[in-house]
């Protein structure tokens, strides 16, 4: 019997993409921060392999559980077909997420060994099963890629049956990696894009370049490649690169251009590699966020499995909702572990030799990323906890960025610029910021940009001309106590 959508409890469909499913509505939770052993893998397999349609359960199913409980889990999909070829099990195992997703009352967050899954009270009491969610990938699978003859899938919940099969799955993974990291984004005419986060991150499109893998961390180029040609309808698409704007910061125009169109205008500049001006966007599904700490001019990173604060003071969650979303943040990128081991990785600001933070579990995970005797001028949790450990530790261990400290200009008031119309010995203005007469405080929690205007008072007798004043500073911090909003007088 074939399978259909219709035998299932729930709806499912593209509709439902994109729900977020809170901790009060969770009837239960797989993956995340809070367990060690998940992962979602898709192999490609003989014919006479595998029972085709067969959902195979080995532990617990989701009624066998308390409400509101997290879980290990891992997700094993196995394909057969006369025209499948290895390239594309990255490319399905990456559309979890999406079919995942399409079911309601369900939520798919990250890839790989990072999965982060809940359903919700509804959908459990509308007795959703293992089953249920393993039928639905049969089903949407079996529709999008007809090359699919066969399907199975199995769901590990057993820790031990887990356990057995998780670093198998970190083997597979890395043997992908392995693969693209021998070429280089100059030996190739054509980058790829990914959409797959725009149900989360609207203006999000992922650049996916030999060098440089997608923020997720589950397509490499290789994957992506074979994604275009398989689905050319879908989420993974060609980037031609056009003319090269910018060696160093990697900026193309035909980047440029596919960004634009599939943002719908929103992004219109990327430079892929560049971690301050016009970086890459962030979506919501990243591996780790690369974070400028400027007390030390230096770079962090952090993944999402790390719990409590990191160097800065922030934890993951913090620097996630700000960097996330497809936005565009200078000093917040989210990126992948496995854009560490790229000569590319923020070249612009440095590269690796910038880095003076990363949590001890991802430095031991990419020991090459780090050129001979650099990993031990690189602080982790175990080293420093605050930033005034971190700049000790960076001294005593001569960091690369200490030079950056001894390079900086002396404070100092800056050279007076002449201002037409000014007399020859024209005192250094000074910005003066008028006090608003009628505020508002703004609610607990929230945030705002606003813009802030700083009138400068010029000299007796000068007046501007026309030219525009800059107001520069250097080694500054400040710190806001309380933000106002006041009304703008319309004229």
């Amino acid at each position: 019997m074939t399978v259909t959508l219709k035998d299932l409890p729930v709806d499912v469909g593209v509709v439902y993409e994109g729900e977020r499913i809170r901790w009060k509505d969770t009837r239960i939770e797989y993956g995340g921060p809070k367990v060690e052993h998940k992962f979602e893998l898709c192999i490609v397999v003989g014919l006479k392999e595998i029972e085709d349609e067969k959902v195979i359960i080995k532990g617990p199913d989701i009624s066998d559980t308390e409400p509101q409980t997290n879980h290990e889990i891992g997700i094993l999909i196995e394909m057969a077909g006369e025209k499948l070829e290895k390239d594309l099990e990255a490319v399905f195992e990456r559309r979890i997420h999406e079919f995942t997703n399409f079911i309601s009352g369900a939520m798919h967050l990250n890839q790989r060994y990072d999965i982060h899954i809940r359903f919700s009270k509804k959908t459990g009491d509308k007795g959703f099963s293992l089953k249920d969610w393993g039928n639905a990938f049969i089903a949407l699978y079996k529709s999008t890629f007809p090359i699919i003859e066969k399907i199975q899938i199995t769901f590990l919940t057993d820790p031990k049956a887990l356990e057995e099969l998780y670093q198998p799955a970190i083997d597979t993974y890395e043997q992908r990696d392995a693969r693209a990291r021998a070429m280089t984004d100059e030996e190739v005419d054509a980058f790829y894009g990914c959409v797959l986060c725009q149900s989360f991150a609207p203006t999000h499109v992922c650049v996916i370049t030999p060098n440089r893998i997608s923020s997720c961390g589950s397509i490499n180029w290789f994957d992506a490649r074979a994604a275009a040609k398989v689905d050319p309808e879908g989420p993974n698409f060609e980037i031609q690169k056009g003319e090269q704007l910018n060696d160093e910061t990697g900026e193309y125009s035909g980047v440029n251009e596919r960004v634009k169109e599939r943002s719908l205008g929103e992004v219109t500049q990327v430079e892929i590699y560049n971690m301050f001006d016009n970086p890459h966007t962030s979506c919501g599904c990243f591996e780790a966020i690369a974070f400028y700490i400027p007390d030390v001019e230096g770079i962090g990173v952090v993944h999402r499995d790390f719990k409590g604060e990191t160097v800065n003071g922030l934890p993951f969650s913090t620097m996630a909702t700000q960097t996330g979303g497809g936005q565009q943040v200078p000093g917040f990128n989210g990126i992948a572990i496995e854009f560490l081991r790229s000569p590319k990785f923020l070249a612009p600001e440095g590269g690796i030799t910038r880095l003076v933070w990363i949590p001890k579990s991802v430095k031991d995970r990419v020991p090459d990323a780090f050129p001979d005797g650099f990993a031990e001028k690189v602080a982790t949790e175990e080293n420093v906890t605050d930033i005034e450990s971190l700049k000790a530790f960076l001294k005593k261990k001569d960091h690369p960025v200490v030079q950056r400290w001894k390079e900086a200009p002396p404070t100092e008031v800056p050279e007076v610029i002449p201002v037409k119309g000014a007399p020859s010995a024209t005192p250094t203005p000074t910005a003066t910021v008028a006090a608003p007469t009628s505020m508002t405080t703004l609610p607990a929690g929230t945030i705002a940009a606003p813009t802030i205007t700083l009138p400068i008072t010029l000299p007796s007798g000068a007046t501007s001309g026309g030219s525009d004043l800059k107001l520069v500073l250097n080694n500054v911090r400040i710190n806001i106590k309380n933000v106002y909003i006041k009304k703008k007088d319309e004229a």
